[in-house]
């Protein structure tokens, strides 16, 4: 059964493989232009010697939350034999390739326009980045604390992702208001960003300010209704695709 939830809630959950335990969920990469999770970062144990490896959100094919463990349609060679990933480092579109490749799937951004080449560019000694090779791949640790900036000001900033337990698309983003509003928390729909501004820690949204102030309270210790959705939608003007 389909469920929203927290990715906060989803890390430290422990990944099984078909034939043991490969390490606990640590924070994942997303497109921010069709906002999809399209890499879940695992922490490895001392198997592995700790390092961090990169599982495809197809791979889960089950969620136990008594007992917090996500099963994985893999084995712990497969994942050892892996290319390995610098995860201090923004994943390249060579590294995607490479690993795509070993497990044999087809890349996202095949025959889509969206997700063309993009090129490389490497800072001279001393300089800023330019632009990553990949600006649209982004980790989720990196992105929360990015300010959301309304259309006239900012108010608050981003505090945890809620991902469709289904097909790990990004639905909403929590977004704490922090000074402006102590305490509050809300919603966002990605449908609703322009852009995401990784030089500025930015997360830029076509809403006013006092829309924000004013939309429905969400409390991340309550599971997300229909019926909050359906409000939640209707206050920022939008419509609710049907399930």
């Amino acid at each position: 059964m389909r469920q929203l939830r927290n990715l906060n809630d989803l890390n430290g959950f422990k990944i099984n493989a078909r034939d043991g335990a490969i390490g606990k969920l640590k924070q994942a990469y997303f497109d921010d232009r069709r906002w999809m999770v399209r890499y879940f970062v695992v922490q490895t144990g001392n198997w592995l010697l700790g390092q961090e490896v990169l599982i495809l959100p197809a791979m889960i094919n089950g969620i136990d939350d008594e007992n917090r463990t996500l099963g994985a349609n893999l084995t712990c060679e497969e994942v050892k034999q892996s290319p390995p990933v610098n995860t201090q480092l923004p994943v390249s579109r060579h590294y995607e390739q490479e690993y795509l490749h070993y497990y044999g799937w087809q890349p996202y951004w095949s025959n889509d326009p969206i997700f063309g080449p993009t090129q490389t560019i490497l800072p001279a000694s001393g300089e800023q980045p330019q632009q990553p090779e990949n600006p649209h791949l982004r980790s989720t640790d990196a992105v929360e604390g990015y300010h959301l900036h309304a259309q006239d000001g900012e108010i608050g900033h981003v505090e945890d992702y809620i991902l469709d337990d289904q097909d790990w698309r990004v639905r909403y983003l929590e977004i704490d208001t922090g000074h402006w509003l102590p305490g509050k928390k809300v919603l966002i729909s990605p449908a609703w960003i322009r852009k995401v501004d990784w030089m500025r820690e930015e997360v830029v949204i076509d809403l006013p300010c006092e829309r924000i102030k004013t939309a429905p309270e969400y409390d991340p210790t309550q599971i997300i209704s229909r019926d909050y959705e359906l409000a939640l939608y209707k206050h920022y003007g939008k419509s609710l695709d049907p399930e």
